[in-house]
């Protein structure tokens, strides 16, 4: 799938400085960007679904404590 990202000036300058600093193209630098970003977002959401299980499972505890 082909997109258009469109970058404010400053990012589009960091974005490149960082690329040739690595030796790399921006769109290896972003692509890098958006997996790291989705694998993050796929980490949160098992904690969150985590947290949400062992509140319910702990709860009375959890208001035991926080008395």
């Amino acid at each position: 799938m082909a997109m258009n990202l469109r970058l404010r000036d400053d990012q589009q300058e960091a974005l490149k400085l960082r690329a040739e600093e690595e030796g790399r193209s921006m769109h290896a630098v972003v692509l890098q960007a958006i997996d790291r970003y989705l694998e993050q977002e796929v980490d949160r959401e098992a904690v969150r679904k985590l947290g949400a299980t062992y509140a319910l499972r702990h709860a009375e505890l959890l208001k035991r404590l926080g008395e």
